[in-house]
C-alpha cells in the first residue's frame, strides 16, 4: 500500500522520499517503508529498576555526580539520549541532517506532552547543525560526550532494522573520524563513551581506557585525565 498521501505531504526530501503529517506527528516515507519518532516504545526500559542495567548507561555514569551533563554529538532519533535523561543525565543533543532534525524535534515536542516522558524530555536539549562546529560553542563542560557516527561498515548489519533504511538514504556515513573525535577531546569532558559494533574498529584508531560489551554493539570509554 502506498503510504504517501498528497494532503499529508509536508516536502520532498530526497529521491523519492517524503516528510508527511497527518496530523499526529511527521513521518518519512518512501510510499513503502515509514519512520516517526517515538519514545513511547522506550517505556519499558525507562523504568528505574532497568536504566541501571544499560550499558550505555554504566558507560556514562560518573561516580559522585547525580546530574551528569551529557553531549550527545550524533543523536539521531534521540533514543540514546531519551535513556540517559530518563537516567538522570542533562543532556545536549545535535544532529546535522535537516530530516533527521525534524523527525527528532517532533518526537521531543510529543514526548513533553507524554507525562511518563516528560520530566526525561525536559532534560532534553536539542541543537540542529553540525556537532564538531556547536560543541566548540558550548559554554558548559560536559562531563562525558557520547559519540555513535554511522560507519559503511554499520549499513550492511543484519541486526540494522527495515525502517532505518530510509535513514541510510539521508544520512552519511562519518566522512572524517579523526576530526570528530578531537572536537569531542577539544571539550574537555571527563569521559568519551564511544558507541560501536561489537567488531568495529576503535574510532579514529584511539585504543579506549576500557570497553563495556554487549551482545551486538560495544561502548569504548576514554578517560580523560584530571
Amino acid at each position: 500500500m502506498d503510504l504517501v498521501q498528497s494532503e499529508n505531504i509536508v516536502k520532498q526530501v530526497g529521491d523519492g522520499l517524503f516528510l508527511t503529517d497527518d496530523g499526529s506527528g511527521l513521518t518519512l516515507t518512501d510510499g513503502k517503508l515509514a519512520l516517526r519518532g517515538d519514545f513511547t516504545g522506550l517505556l519499558p526500559r525507562l523504568k528505574q529498576s532497568n536504566l541501571q542495567s544499560e550499558f550505555l548507561v554504566k558507560a556514562s555514569k560518573i561516580k559522585g555526580i547525580e546530574h551528569p551533563v551529557i553531549i550527545d554529538a550524533t543523536a539521531g532519533m534521540g533514543e540514546d539520549s531519551m535513556i540517559l535523561a530518563a537516567a538522570g543525565f542533562e543532556v545536549y543533543l545535535f544532529e546535522y541532517d535537516p530530516v533527521i532534525a525534524a523527525l527528532l524535534k517532533d518526537a521531543l515536542d510529543r514526548a513533553m506532552e507524554i507525562p511518563e516522558l516528560k520530566e526525561a524530555a525536559g532534560r532534553m536539549h536539542f541543537t540542529e547543525g553540525n556537532s564538531i562546529d556547536n560543541m566548540s560553542k558550548l559554554e558548559i563542560v560536559p562531563d562525558v560526550v557520547l559519540l555513535d557516527p554511522m560507519f559503511p561498515a554499520r549499513q550492511k548489519s543484519a541486526l540494522v532494522k527495515r525502517k532505518f533504511q530510509l535513514l541510510q538514504k539521508l544520512e552519511k556515513p562519518c566522512s572524517d573520524e579523526n576530526e570528530l573525535l578531537q572536537a569531542a577531546l577539544n571539550v574537555k569532558p571527563r569521559r568519551i563513551v564511544i558507541k560501536r559494533p561489537l567488531k568495529g574498529p576503535f574510532l579514529g584508531g584511539m585504543k579506549p581506557s576500557y570497553s563495556l560489551t554487549g551482545k551486538a554493539i560495544r561502548y569504548d570509554c576514554i578517560v580523560i585525565p584530571r
